[in-house]
């Protein structure tokens, strides 16, 4: 019609530009191919490599369970990174340091006395067994292990010991535990480095009678003073007999002499020791006696009064 404009079409002007189109679409499919390929590739194969590989951390061996030779294998692999088969080697790990355990028990004495008795144990297993150890007991070797051999020592140690022998040998029964511990621990491949008894009790009973006891010693030896006392006591009074005999035979000898003299003396010394006492009272007056009929003043008049006045 009359006034349009055509415009020519430019796939019809240029027919090489879908041909472009095609092979760019065609090349980016195989570059996103290859990159999916290789991303799995790297993952496949980082997979593989982290399943062939295991660590072992300080303080921890590793024994290998290999299904096509027949179970645990003999040796045992150090601390580091090892190599295994996937799916047909399985690592396991086990701590091989030092660790503590308490072991309780009640066990009796030898004179039928009821103690509760707890160790302190410090061990580990011995590493060249571990394979051994693991196919008999497993990892949970210590559960199995220290609380039943720990009791059997206890019971058969204690047992040859009085109540009393517990306390004052200490020393001696811990050293006999821990020998017996290390002779029945080597059996089942463990290491015990250290046993010590942290907690000894003994029951109600014996506590009991250990207070009696020493009430009923406390009271002996209280008695046994009360003794010497009164042997000193009687000591005392037969030097004190003694004395005031061999005074008197002394007295009876000087009156026999000089006659009634000494007793005059004594008289007089007591006299003024009265006097003496008597002037140092506050509450002590002295007040003269009475002249005789005729003014005088000689021994008719009656005699003075030591009066007491009180406050």
């Amino acid at each position: 019609p009359a006034g349009e404009i055509h415009t020519p079409d430019q796939t019809s002007t240029n027919p090489t530009l879908p041909q472009q189109h095609t092979n760019t679409t065609h090349t980016m499919d195989k570059i996103l191919s290859r990159v999916s390929t290789a991303a799995g590739a790297l993952a496949a194969g980082a997979f593989t490599v982290n399943s062939c590989l295991y660590n072992v951390d300080g303080g921890e061996r590793a024994v290998l369970f290999d299904t096509l030779r027949g179970g645990i294998l003999p040796d045992v692999r150090e601390e580091g990174t090892h190599f295994i088969i996937p799916m047909v080697q399985r690592p396991i790990i086990i701590d091989v340091r030092t660790k503590p355990r308490e072991i309780p028990s009640v066990t009796g004495t030898k004179d039928l006395q009821m103690v509760n008795i707890k160790l302190r144990v410090l061990w580990r297993p011995v590493i060249e067994k571990l394979p051994q150890l693991y196919r008999e007991l497993g990892t949970d070797f210590d559960e199995r292990v220290l609380p039943s051999i720990g009791n059997e020592v206890l019971k058969s140690v204690v047992a040859q010991y009085n109540a009393e022998e517990l306390l004052s040998k200490r020393a001696e029964v811990s050293a006999r535990i821990k020998a017996e511990l290390i002779k029945r621990g080597a059996h089942f491949h463990l290491t015990l480095d250290d046993v010590a008894i942290t907690h000894l009790t003994f029951g109600r009973e014996f506590m009991k009678a250990i207070e009696q006891k020493q009430v009923a010693f406390q009271e002996a030896e209280r008695q046994q003073y009360v003794v010497l006392r009164a042997e000193q006591e009687r000591i005392a009074s037969v030097t004190r007999a003694e004395g005031e005999a061999e005074a008197a035979t002394i007295i009876t000898k000087a009156m026999e002499k000089t006659g009634n003299a000494i007793v005059e003396v004594r008289r007089i010394d007591a006299a003024k020791e009265i006097a003496t006492k008597l002037a140092r009272g506050r509450n002590i007056t002295y007040l003269p006696g009475g002249t005789s009929s005729d003014g005088g003043s000689g021994g008719g008049g009656s005699p003075g009064l030591l009066l007491n006045i009180d406050k």
